[in-house]
């Protein structure tokens, strides 16, 4: 990882370990090969870690985990799903608000910046943190994967109950691999496919992921989501 990415105070304790591996060092070392080579890697440097910026662990919620960040100039900024205002709102992301309105009756927002949701307590995690411009996937399997592994067991080990919203087989597939989200997790877990056009007619809509999740919290006495994108 990149020397001037500084690990957020609360997720130090939980990453700081794998973020000493060898397989940790290399992931920098490609990093900057790759970025002194001339590639353009997104998100660009200083906001790569900013899911775990914007939402602090002790104060997790949700977590909703995407693959990888948008490979297209200006897209990604370090949150999964997210664009920031001003970039055209990706084709997920209009399924996501078409569920959300369908859902809980919320207005189509007219831009796709999440930050409202990551300051409320929504992890949104991608399964890799970085990408080369117009590869998508070209950093899978470099050794972010441990890093964020180990992020989601950090709030699966958290006492206070949260909700894990896997959307598709890569994040159904990523929450297997952590401990403490088994069949008698007192999380809770709901899965659906993935909100890209190419399977959201396949069971995504019609989810009701969010209204389940506010449920869930307020039941727990956690205070539900505002979902509104402001």
């Amino acid at each position: 990882m990149a020397q001037d990415e500084a690990l957020p105070p609360s997720w130090r304790a939980a990453l700081a370990p794998v973020l000493a591996t060898s397989e940790a060092r290399r992931l920098g070392g490609f990093l900057k090969a790759e970025e002194a080579a001339g590639k353009a890697i997104y998100p660009p440097r200083g906001c790569r870690l900013a899911a775990l910026e914007l939402t602090p662990l002790d104060a997790v919620k949700v977590v909703i985990l995407g693959q990888d960040p948008y490979h297209g100039p200006g897209q990604a900024h370090g949150l999964s799903f997210s664009v920031p205002q001003g970039v055209r709102v990706p084709p997920s992301l209009v399924n996501i608000y078409k569920e959300l309105h369908a859902d809980l009756g919320l207005p189509i927002p007219t831009h796709g910046n999440l930050s409202h949701w990551a300051r409320q307590g929504v992890l949104l995690l991608n399964n890799a943190l970085t990408v080369e411009d117009g590869r998508a996937g070209s950093h899978a399997g470099l050794g972010w994967e441990a890093i964020t592994d180990a992020a989601v067991a950090a709030v699966a080990a958290k006492p206070e109950p949260c909700v894990f919203l896997l959307w598709g087989n890569h994040a159904r597939k990523k929450a297997e691999r952590v401990a403490g989200l088994g069949r008698d997790t007192h999380h809770l877990v709901l899965t659906a496919p993935h909100p890209s056009p190419l399977s959201a007619h396949s069971g995504w809509f019609g989810c009701k992921h969010f209204s389940k999740a506010n449920a869930f919290l307020e039941a727990q006495g956690r205070g539900g989501i505002d979902w509104r994108v402001d």
